[in-house]
């Protein structure tokens, strides 16, 4: 006889199992639906979104309460609340998504052989995604509408902590998908906040899973980086620095610095180093911190920043290497664009990193020279977002090398197969 642990422990393992044969059976019917369908879908999806604000701001009071009473930090109770104004942004978002190119069946590149043959490389589907995420309610929005753009059935398993929100959130997808005669299991949200859940996600669901990406903290894409069976799009931490050069003018260093690191202290885009060249510490140093604490900003100085500005904590070796997502950033003095590519190359997390500077010269080689997924120039590193780049909204920013870097789009959610065509040739 099975204890109740046991018998909880498969069901969920059932209950996966059925959602991976539900997502691979959808998998065909939604590859080949038309750009119209799924527009129409995304279109219902947004107004339905608009049209339940209550109810999904009434779920996502129960979310708010039950993070308060669990102690949840206050980068996360950020991420999770939602308000008129993000419900808006996410059914915009959806709209956005809408208006985008169907990347499915691109052409990408095309060439004739000196045989006649004739050879295309198209965009297809990448197949049935598993989009695992913290707090964020949100997500199931974006990943939903992303990977349906893109012909993907998506199975989300959102934070218990967003449990209430990411539902109300993922029944208005489902309405989109019915008023377009879409099928309703290629939106699917783990309906169980047991970590059991995960597990078999990363194991891929009998194969039916193929890519997982995580959203969430270091500890969670640290797991699905470890135990995933099937490929995994992520990025483990976003240790952002902002260089200022000695070329940089002051207001818009100042500027561009307090945004970087106050707009949203929670995201991973967030501006958690500052470098400034010392050629510069007497005239753009203090002006820039003073800045920074207005705005309510702790600051973890070296030594010589602790000489010029007295209102600060002195930095660890731990500084470096810490993504805050709280409004505290480590500050260091450095010897040019030499010393600043040297420091960013020894400590970042390669996700974003920004220069401000007039020098074309020192520009260029920071370009050149860091090798991290997004590299801006005079602008807040807080751009490092999909939506900023025209994508529509994103999944999440992926950091490694194989196959997406940067923000995760449509495009990203797509790979490729070659299409010849012949007249009759053989192989000699």
């Amino acid at each position: 006889m099975l204890k109740l642990h046991e018998k909880s422990r498969n069901d969920t393992v059932a209950t996966m199992a059925d959602l991976g044969r539900r997502a691979r059976a959808a998998a065909r019917p939604l590859a080949i639906a038309t750009t119209a369908a799924k527009n129409a879908a995304l279109a219902a999806m947004a107004q339905a979104i608009i049209a339940r604000e209550r109810a999904i701001l009434d779920a996502n009071a129960n979310d708010i309460a039950n993070g308060h009473e669990a102690g949840l930090s206050a980068s996360s109770m950020d991420r999770l609340k939602l308000n008129p104004a993000r419900i808006r942004a996410m059914a915009e978002g959806i709209r956005e998504i809408a208006e985008l190119g169907d990347p499915v069946g691109d052409v990408i590149a095309s060439w004739e052989r000196p045989n006649g043959l004739r050879i295309e490389r198209v965009r297809t589907p990448l197949g049935v995604i598993g989009v695992i995420y913290e707090s964020r309610p949100n997500v199931t929005a974006d990943a939903g509408a992303l990977c349906l753009k893109a012909g993907n059935p998506v199975i989300l398993r959102g934070g218990s902590d967003s449990l209430n929100s990411s539902s109300v959130i993922h029944a208005c997808l489902v309405d989109g998908l019915k008023a377009a005669g879409l099928p309703q299991d290629a939106i699917q949200l783990v309906p169980t906040t047991d970590r059991v859940a995960v597990g078999e996600m990363l194991k891929g669901l009998g194969g039916n899973l193929d890519v997982i990406i995580p959203r969430g903290g270091k500890s969670l894409v640290e797991r699905v980086q470890t135990e995933a069976r099937v490929p995994v799009f992520a990025h483990l931490e976003g240790i952002c620095h902002l260089y200022v050069d000695r070329s940089a003018k002051l207001d818009m260093a100042v500027g561009i610095a307090v945004n970087a690191k106050m707009r949203r202290t929670g995201i991973c885009g967030a501006a958690e180093t500052l470098l400034v060249d010392r050629a510069v510490a007497s005239t753009h140093l203090v002006p820039i911190l003073d800045a920074l604490r207005a705005a309510g900003c702790e600051i973890h100085a070296d030594a010589e920043v602790l000489k010029l500005f007295f209102d600060a904590k002195p930095a660890t070796d731990a500084d470096w290497v810490t993504e805050y997502l709280d409004a505290i950033i480590a500050v260091k003095l450095v010897d040019g664009i030499d010393n600043a590519i040297e420091h960013i190359e020894t400590f970042s997390s390669h996700h974003t990193e920004a220069i401000v500077a007039e020098d074309a010269q020192a520009v260029e080689r920071f370009f050149n020279e860091i090798d991290s997924a997004i590299l801006l120039h005079n602008a807040s590193t807080q751009f490092a977002d999909g939506g900023e780049f025209g994508m529509g909204a994103e999944i999440g920013i992926a950091t490694g090398k194989m196959h997406a870097r940067g923000p995760v789009g449509v495009e990203q959610l797509t790979s490729f197969k070659y299409r010849v065509r012949g007249s009759g040739q053989v192989r000699p």
